[in-house]
């Protein structure tokens, strides 16, 4: 009877030790841009330790993770309490989503979402307007667990419509053997099925044949069809009543109808994927991105929102973005009025700083985002994501925190700078920030959705503009 019950209890204390190591859920972090810190609870990245808090792994998980933090515009803080430190996470000026790795094992066992403070409509309008290819980007790193329940599934979808539009467009011709019936023979004509199928019912002027044919990759073709017919399955089962999935999912209809109506979808191999990639024939940018894209749908990381939980990480820089709703604002308006637009990030609006001595040199260029000129006026245009016009508008001045109101005078202080490039008759100097809609509305109706100032120095004149916009919606006029 001994061995039994040694044995039964060796059983029980197998399965104390076999639960005790049972997988926990991996924990998924969620903040806001320029929203509060994220406590890091540490029982879901470090052992647990005496005291509450991190022991001596804090300083692991952050140098872990790092360029992940980096990436996505997180700043990790250390504080140290009665129950030992904690971390936080301060979320920045980008949206997105990373892995978290443990400070004990190295691997991942958590993420982070960053999501934009304005909602996740205002970012959808603003990529509808302005174009999908403006984001995200993706990164190179693992996945992130739960993130694909956790934003809509356009989010990573759009862009990789974009990718896959931009591979259909650049896609090099090259040679296939077709094998069509013709009237006039051509190549070489296949002579049992001539004889098997046109000769027998009469029909001699019909001649099966095959030739070289000068086309398009047929066989990645196919792969890109399966690939916009997935994504669109997906957008579609899970987009409901969200207007940007089923424009999406309309738009992979019209990349087939257009560029693919002629072959039929064929299910992609990962290893002919990674022979593509790997085999050194691949030297356009557009094509590599193009068959990355396909590698992500084939294996299920997130795109259409389907039921799989991880998804890849990226990062969407939001001051980025809304500079470019700005820019297309600007457009607009200007091509209302016979304006001419020029932009800092294609390098239109670039004035080089030259120094007496260039070891001393703290700044090489000014670049302001956009300058309008009609005529011999010029307006000089700062987008700026941040939240300061609301913030005096409904908070006051005086309640702004010191930190406020430094970043608000810097502000000011570089659209003057940028005004002072330009001589005309009239400048005007605009700072124009974001707003949620409801707000903007409430300003817009009182007229305090722009404020005024007018600057004479030394015979100069220069009117200062502080202007508001719904961030996602339409704009109004801009005059």
């Amino acid at each position: 009877m001994m061995p039994t019950k040694a044995r039964r209890r060796g059983d029980r204390g197998a399965l104390r030790w076999q639960s005790s190591r049972m997988p926990e859920p991996k924990r998924l972090l969620v903040a806001s841009d320029h929203g509060p810190p994220v406590t890091v609870p540490p029982e879901s990245f470090a052992p647990t330790q005496r005291t509450d808090g991190w022991g001596p792994y804090a300083e692991t998980f952050l140098c872990l993770n790092a360029d992940a933090l980096r990436s996505v515009g997180v700043v990790a803080e250390l504080a140290g309490h009665s129950g030992g430190v904690s971390v936080a996470l301060l979320p920045g000026e980008r949206a997105g989503a990373v892995p978290l790795r443990s400070a004990l094992t190295g691997l991942v066992a958590g993420g982070l979402i960053v999501k934009p403070r304005f909602g996740w409509d205002g970012v959808g309008q603003i990529l509808h307007e302005t174009g999908w290819h403006a984001a995200p980007e993706f990164l190179g790193l693992p996945l992130v667990p739960g993130s694909a329940r956790e934003v809509p599934p356009w989010v990573v979808a759009g862009p990789v419509l974009a990718r896959l539009e931009s591979l259909l467009h650049s896609l090099s011709p090259g040679y296939r053997q077709a094998h069509e019936v013709l009237v006039k023979p051509r190549g070489r004509v296949i002579w049992p099925e001539y004889l098997g199928r046109s000769f027998v019912r009469g029909a001699w002027h019909h001649v099966p044949c095959q030739f070289p044919d000068l086309a398009t990759d047929p066989l990645l073709r196919r792969h890109i069809r399966w690939t916009l017919e997935r994504i669109r399955r997906d957008l579609l089962a899970v987009g409901g009543t969200d207007h940007f999935a089923l424009g999406l999912a309309a738009l992979a209809i019209r990349l087939i109808d257009t560029f693919l109506a002629d072959v039929a979808p064929l299910v992609p191999g990962r290893d002919q994927l990674e022979g593509r990639l790997a085999g050194g024939q691949i030297t356009a940018e557009v094509v590599r991105r193009g068959i990355e894209a396909i590698a992500w749908v084939v294996d299920e990381r997130g795109l259409g929102g389907g039921c799989e939980r991880e998804g890849l990480a990226w990062v969407l820089p939001l001051d980025r973005l809304w500079e470019s709703h700005v820019e297309s604002v600007c457009r607009r308006e200007a091509g209302n009025t016979g304006g001419d637009v020029r932009v800092g990030r294609l390098g239109q609006t670039v004035f080089p700083i030259e120094w007496s001595d260039p070891a001393h040199r703290t700044l090489g260029h000014l670049v302001p985002d956009i300058v309008i000129q009609r005529g011999r006026s010029v307006q000089v245009v700062d987008a700026k994501y941040k939240a300061h016009l609301s913030e005096v508008d409904e908070r006051g001045w005086r309640e702004f925190q010191e930190a406020t109101r430094d970043a608000h005078r810097a502000d000011l202080h570089q659209i003057l700078a940028y005004a002072s490039l330009y001589e005309a008759d009239q400048v005007t100097a605009t700072l124009v920030y974001p707003l949620r809609r409801p707000t903007y509305l409430a300003l817009r109706e009182r007229g305090r959705d722009r404020s005024f100032a007018d600057l004479y120095h030394g015979g100069r004149h220069v009117r200062l503009e502080l202007r508001g916009l719904p961030f996602g919606a339409i704009a109004p006029d801009w005059n």
